[in-house]
């Protein structure tokens, strides 16, 4: 795991960041920090810019200004190979609908990052099937991803996402296409894998009930950031009720 005491200021972090798609601001100025090992909830409603914020933070959007600092490098002047190598190596993605390849096996959508990286494919396939076997799915590992209910694909992508070993996990809207149940597994899953690994996680959401699995919440209103009570006031209780989570959490302050 990290060790959060050797590392000096936050791991990843938006300065003043703004975007705009054509004549429509996204972001006005958005600022969030991130310390390395916490799970921080970014939350809002539809349009708000909390999924062009995480894009901008996981250099897939490049602000029109302000800046995006991972790990002390300053990541939006990069140019697109070397974002591409950060997000191959450092950062794993979990996304709504999961964004598997559907014509590829289960064990084959885990592998391939790992492949791209230039992983041996013994390797790369022995790393896949144990992470099949953490989230359940050991016997679905030949079953192509299309053949699999909403939950099981969406649990490949958290495969997916953490057989890379990463630093920082996006997840937007992780649940987003999943009924209750199954979303609270998946979220279990995602959150409780993470905290034993010491992946730092960025989790976009509109449902409180998701955000209550992070340790810090924040919303985004209007293309700008400000710390949200109630959202926070959900974290406290899931923590409080939750002896493993209280273990593996971080104290809640507030995100500028």
């Amino acid at each position: 795991m990290n060790s959060p005491a050797t590392v000096v200021g936050p791991l990843i972090e938006a300065r003043g960041i703004h975007k705009s798609f054509g004549q429509t601001p996204a972001l006005r100025g958005a600022s969030v920090a991130v310390s390395r090992g916490e799970i921080l909830a970014i939350m809002g409603p539809s349009g708000s810019g909390k999924s062009t914020l995480l894009h901008c933070l996981a250099g897939l959007f490049t602000p029109d200004s302000g800046e995006v600092w991972f790990d002390s490098r300053r990541l939006d002047t990069l140019d697109e190979a070397a974002r591409t190598r950060l997000r191959r190596t450092e950062f794993g993605f979990v996304f709504q609908f999961g964004q598997l390849v559907p014509e590829l096996t289960a064990a084959d959508n885990v592998a391939l990052p790992l492949l791209l990286n230039r992983a041996r494919r013994r390797a790369a396939y022995r790393t896949a099937d144990a992470w099949l076997d953490k989230l359940g799915l050991a016997d679905k590992g030949t079953r192509r991803t299309g053949e699999l209910s909403g939950g099981e694909a969406q649990r490949v992508a958290v495969a997916r996402a953490l057989a890379l070993n990463p630093t920082l996990i996006f997840a937007d809207e992780p649940t987003g296409s999943l009924d209750s149940l199954t979303g609270e597994k998946v979220m279990d899953l995602l959150v409780g894998l993470a905290r034993d690994e010491g992946t730092t996680v960025v989790i976009v959401t509109h449902d409180a009930r998701v955000a209550a699995y992070a340790g810090r919440a924040v919303m985004v209103r209007d293309g700008l950031v400000s710390f949200d009570e109630r959202a926070a006031e959900a974290s406290a209780a899931r923590t409080a009720a939750s002896p493993a989570a209280a273990a593996g959490g971080t104290t809640a302050k507030a995100g500028s």
